[in-house]
């Protein structure tokens, strides 16, 4: 344990897998309101 130094770790594939998650999150939400509309407009 002695020889880690904060903020040596190489982070980049971190980094773009949680962009991926952030952009799949905000699909996802996006499909689910068009769900709600599409609910609210033809189940009246």
């Amino acid at each position: 344990m002695a020889d880690y130094e904060h903020g040596s770790m190489d982070v980049t594939t971190h980094e773009k897998d949680y962009g991926r998650f952030v952009q799949f999150s905000g699909w996802v939400c996006f499909v689910v309101f068009l769900v709600l509309v599409f609910l609210a407009i033809f189940n009246g």
